[in-house]
């Protein structure tokens, strides 16, 4: 019987330890049907000569923030490192779009201001209309005066969204708000924000989620993890069920705020037992905060910041209250992934794990830790015997990033516990990679070039050089781990007759290439269950899709082609 598509004449990378190169893969329906040989393929309705390209399983991006992709009516500072810059883009905007009372602005660097984080009077004279900034990895707000003036800050008032810093000699607020990205995905948090900030309204959002979306599928993400979903943002995803949005198959994972009470976890169990969950869309894990991050001091750690002594930053609870909260979620059959960067963090989540095990009895429920930034040597090998799964993102440790901020917080005797990805995949742990779009870039390209250099994009000189890893472990890591991390082996992850249908063709055979030449290589096809999602060549005749892409929700927005610079862009 003829299969309906078959792919022959380049390299594939199945990842199938029984089989783990093929020279020819055939398609039927949905399914995988043949993997072999080219001189043994089956007759095909329809072939695709690879050309020498390379196919391999699809990617499985596993924290990919859908909902926070760029704004077209919000300020780009994405990469910009000179308060000249922002204060200039700011008065532009602001200038050039009269209608708006707020100008908000995305992506701001922490080092923007040389030695200190930015204030509130690094704005004055920008604009008299209220500025509400959000840092690179959604964790900080910064405010002007208007804006503290506006939310009543100014005046002493607290807001639900995040923690005010406040100067330690006048006592008055600085403009910083740390612990945003937990405090804004509470209840109270959202529905301040989006009574208050433009950019949190609900169409606002939803056009994230669509041209999130369609860059994944132009990436050649078959499978998306959102990790941080509210209960009251669901219905986005039911809205992009509805209108056809769901090119890649995805996961929402709910937030749990740290505070939440036995109520709460019912409306979670509740949403997950009403919500449709088919092939393309599914509820699940639930997501928790062991601590916040490095960069401005709030991650837990077990030693001082180099560069505060006396100061630990902070668990997000109690660290009793928190096995407490996470035995229970254990108690109660949740798979919990848990943000944790600080080596005090990272511990904490292991202990509690191991404390919800020897509570409820040890299932294979793969509970995950997310970033694992700076995590202590003896608690490595925690990972395999606990059975964690890893989730790390490659990006986050190229200098050209860390450099700095994190560098000097942590201090240089403490690098080598950072970003370990070659010590973690050696010890036998799950690991498996992701973006954390959009706090970094969501082609993983740009985390294989990452992973295998720890440079920066420029190709700079390489940081801890000794935890990089190769190009197979990197797909690996990007393929068949992140299936395994939400128990799809079975199906997802690899390429093997009766396996699911998703697969990517790139643009040439990476296994030929430097690392500096895979930064130039893009995905030409992207299929999910035997459909393009995307078709840059129009080899399944997806001129229909690669169209669909172009400006999903009318938002004004487009983005650069893979091998440009990565990002989405606005104009």
């Amino acid at each position: 019987m003829a299969v309906d598509t078959l792919y022959t004449g380049g390299k594939i990378r199945t990842f199938d330890p029984e089989r783990p190169w093929a020279e020819a893969l055939g398609v039927m329906g949905d399914r995988i049907s043949y993997v072999g040989s080219a001189a043994d393929a089956p007759a095909a309705r329809r072939t695709v000569q690879l050309e020498g390209r390379l196919l391999t399983p699809g990617v499985a991006d596993t924290h990919n923030h859908l909902l926070l992709g760029f704004d077209d009516l919000a300020v780009s500072l994405d990469q910009v490192t000179s308060l000249d810059v922002v204060r200039a883009r700011i008065a532009e905007f602001a200038e050039t779009h009269p209608e708006l009372e707020w100008i908000c602005a995305e992506n701001a660097l922490y080092s923007v201001v040389e030695g200190r984080r930015p204030n509130a009077d690094d704005l004055v004279g920008v604009t008299d209309k209220p500025v509400f900034i959000t840092t690179y990895d959604q964790h900080s707000v910064w405010l002007n005066r208007p804006a503290l003036a506006k939310l009543g800050i100014l005046n002493g008032g607290d807001i639900a969204w995040g923690n005010p810093e406040i100067d330690a000699t006048t006592g008055e607020p600085t403009g910083w708000v740390t612990d945003f990205y937990t405090s804004a995905m509470t209840i109270d948090g959202l529905a301040e924000l989006q009574r208050d900030i433009p950019m949190y309204s609900p169409d606002r959002r939803y056009a994230k989620i669509a041209n999130s979306l369609d860059m994944a599928a132009r990436f050649g993400i078959t499978t998306v993890v959102e990790p941080q979903v509210p209960l009251a943002e669901l219905d986005l995803f039911a809205r992009a069920e509805r209108e056809g949005r769901l090119t890649s198959r995805t996961i929402a994972a709910i937030y749990h705020p740290v505070g939440a009470d036995g109520d709460f976890r019912a409306r979670i169990t509740e949403a997950i037992r009403e919500t449709p969950q088919h092939d393309r869309f599914k509820l699940g894990p639930v997501k928790l905060y062991a601590d916040d991050v490095i960069e401005p001091h709030t991650a837990a750690m077990l030693e001082d910041y180099a560069n505060r002594p006396g100061h630990r930053g902070h668990t997000s609870l109690e660290p009793t209250e928190f096995t407490k909260l996470f035995t229970e979620l254990d108690r109660l059959g949740y798979q919990v992934h848990t943000h944790a960067t600080g080596d005090w963090g990272i511990r904490l989540t292991l202990d509690s794990i191991e404390a919800a095990q020897r509570a409820n009895g040890r299932t294979d429920t793969r509970h995950g830790i997310v970033h694992v930034e700076c995590l202590a040597p003896e608690d490595l090998p925690r990972f395999r015997e606990l059975g964690v799964v890893a989730a790390m993102q490659p990006r986050h440790a190229s200098p050209d990033l860390v450099a700095g901020t994190w560098m000097e917080n942590v201090g240089e005797a403490r690098w080598d516990q950072a970003w370990r990805f070659r010590s973690m995949i050696d010890s036998g742990a799950r690991v498996t990679f992701s973006s954390d779009w959009q706090v970094g870039e969501m082609d993983p390209l740009v985390g294989v070039y990452s992973a295998m250099t720890r440079a920066g994009l420029d190709g700079s000189q390489a940081w801890t050089a000794h935890e990089r890893v190769g190009l197979d472990a990197a797909l690996e890591a990007y393929t068949k781990g992140g299936a395994e991390a939400f128990h799809h082996e079975n199906a997802l992850g690899m390429l093997r007759e009766g396996y699911l249908a998703d697969l990517v063709v790139w643009s040439g055979d990476l296994y030929g290439m430097e690392p500096a030449e895979i930064l130039a290589q893009s995905a030409d096809l992207t299929v999910v269950g035997g459909t393009a999602i995307h078709d840059a060549r129009g080899e399944l005749g997806g001129a229909a899709a690669a169209a669909h892409a172009q400006d999903p929700a009318g938002t004004g927005q487009s983005c650069s082609e893979p091998g440009d610079d990565h990002h989405c862009h606005n104009h």
